[in-house]
């Protein structure tokens, strides 16, 4: 099998039931916003620092579709490592170590994924899962940037404002 088709030559392509559409359908932006998330979270998963949480990241990257046993799940993940961190009483800024800010960069691929599925719920049926396993994913992510610093001995940069 060839990896090109040329299909897509044309600037369209085919979605789920074989529709075609313009790869600049907003339906095909979710799916890119998504395959980028997917990218980040299998960088996290490569770190050495993240052995222990690579299963569960992997298993992330491999869900199909959601459920809320999914949700559930992630839920339990993000009280099960606050148990470890100090309460949180300021805004984070990302940043601190390099393999913390990809894990940021992570968090803000999936609110950007989130805020883009929003919007394409105004025109199509999305299930309801998806955007709770989406704001939950990115809170997941946030805790788990949090984890990494710890675990990292990384200094947690605290956003002051202007004074």
């Amino acid at each position: 099998m060839k990896i090109y088709t040329r299909t897509g030559d044309a600037g369209n392509t085919s979605i789920i039931g074989g529709e075609r559409v313009k790869k600049h359908d907003m339906r095909i932006a979710c799916f890119g916003e998504i395959d980028e998330l997917n990218a980040y979270i299998g960088l996290l998963a490569s770190y050495s620092i993240n052995d222990d949480k690579r299963r569960f990241l992997i298993e992330i990257q491999n869900l199909p579709d959601v459920s809320k046993e999914d949700i559930s799940q992630l839920e339990n993940e993000i009280d099960e490592m606050e148990l470890h961190l100090a309460p949180l009483k300021n805004f984070i800024l990302p940043g601190g170590h390099k393999e913390v800010a990809f894990c940021h960069l992570a968090r803000t691929t999936c609110r950007k994924a989130e805020r883009l599925i929003v919007e394409v719920s105004e025109s199509y049926v999305i299930l309801p899962d998806t955007l709770i396993y989406l704001n939950r994913l990115s809170d997941y992510l946030f805790v788990f940037a949090r984890v990494m610093s710890k675990k990292l001995g990384a200094e947690e940069i605290i956003w002051k404002g202007k004074s």
